[in-house]
């Protein structure tokens, strides 16, 4: 996750630089896999039916024990719709009680006015509410009409009772006309927070890779949510802005920067680096549905084991297994132009689950990096990988 909002304040009032090392991971739970949504680009192809062999409620908060014996500092409730779990509340609950920063990840269309009383109730931390664009824009990507409609009034259910709640976009070519007014509805209902997700070929998101923002595209995303961050802070407002699933977006910042504030450049370059990009396998980590242990939740395809049979802890601290060795490795090895990219010290070498899919292997060059060789410092068409 890219911080934007927490480095250009840097610009305003620069800190000292410290590399953070969180006791441990940033844990996103698919508690459930149905969801009363179908959306095109869902990475646990969840649908409205339900799944066999998710965990019990029992098992739920075994395995809670077991986070916080791993020293795991955040919870994101997640899944599918977590609000169509029966023991959402009481999982809600208890992970508050054991003192856990707990966010939910929800569409929004289920949360009428006794379920945002619900929602308040728990405390959770942040609620984050998944928007594709506005009006018809959302109801297609989503794929059920009225959706749109469903979640704006969760949206300000929550935001009526004081929720810090925020919007969750994923751009893509078929939605991309519709950030500017996504971000004017981030100020017109006056939300603390704006995430916004880059497409991961995943689940079904790998079926529309080809709609994925190309890179000119990616760039002008870039250069408005840039802007907008900057007169937010520049106005003294609060709001969040964050970016994720690409980390090239740390490079292209320090681009804008050097251009617009030269004499700040070292200081967000040693900030940026701090930072270190990429942290799958590292500081974020998933369990799906059924228990199974990934990398981040785009890592669906692959386990590195199962709660229910081995401590979360034990599992997460395991590099005997390979992709756990390599994301954990720094400097990671890469490939191509990853490898030799001489930025690399700030995106941690991005996206692998991209590469992997693309490539056929986790190591090679994320093909959604965005800036040009020049901007890089690269030679056009080098490609050697270094360790």
């Amino acid at each position: 996750m890219f911080r934007l909002s927490q480095f250009m304040r840097e610009l305003i009032a620069p800190s000292p630089v410290r590399r953070a090392q969180p006791p441990g991971p940033v844990v996103i739970w698919n508690l459930i896999r149905r969801c009363n949504l179908n959306c095109i680009h869902c990475y646990s192809l969840s649908t409205d039916v339900d799944f066999p062999g998710e965990l019990t409620t029992a098992e739920v908060f075994r395995v809670m024990d077991d986070l916080k014996a791993a020293r795991v500092p955040v919870l994101i409730l997640s899944g599918g719709e977590p609000l169509l779990r029966p023991d959402i509340f009481a999982v809600s609950s208890r992970a508050k009680a054991l003192g856990f920063y707990v966010g939910l990840s929800t569409n929004g269309a289920l949360i009428d006015e006794p379920m945002a009383d619900r929602i308040a109730a728990v405390g959770y931390d942040y609620v984050g509410v998944s928007l594709d664009g506005i009006g018809a824009v959302h109801d297609r990507f989503r794929r059920v009409p009225g959706a749109f409609a469903a979640s704006l009034a969760g949206i300000r259910h929550c935001r009526a009772r004081g929720i810090k709640v925020g919007l969750r976009f994923t751009v893509t070519e078929r939605n991309v006309e519709s950030l500017p007014a996504m971000l004017d509805l981030l100020e017109a209902e006056q939300l603390d927070k704006f995430y916004l997700s880059h497409l991961v070929y995943s689940g079904r998101g790998d079926r529309y890779r080809d709609a994925d923002a190309h890179h000119r595209t990616t760039r002008a995303v870039m250069d408005l949510l840039f802007e907008r961050c900057w007169a937010h802070l520049r106005a003294g407002h609060a709001t969040e802005f964050v970016t994720g699933n690409n980390d090239a977006d740390g490079v292209y910042l320090l681009r804008w920067v050097e251009r617009r504030f030269p004499e700040r450049a070292a200081h967000l370059r040693a900030k940026l680096e701090a930072w270190g990009g990429n942290a799958s396998g590292v500081n974020v980590a998933n369990i799906d549905n059924l228990g199974e242990v990934h990398p981040d939740t785009f890592w669906w395809h692959y386990s590195l084991g199962n709660v229910r049979r081995r401590p979360f802890g034990e599992i997460w601290a395991d590099v005997s297994d390979p992709i756990m060795a390599g994301l954990k490795r720094r400097p990671r090895l890469l490939g191509g132009r990853c490898g030799i990219c001489p930025e690399r010290a700030i995106c941690g070498g991005n996206t692998r689950v991209r590469a992997m899919r693309i490539h056929g292997d986790p190591w090679a060059e994320d093909p959604a990096c965005y800036l040009t060789d020049a901007e890089l410092g690269l030679e056009a068409g080098d490609a050697r990988a270094v360790a």
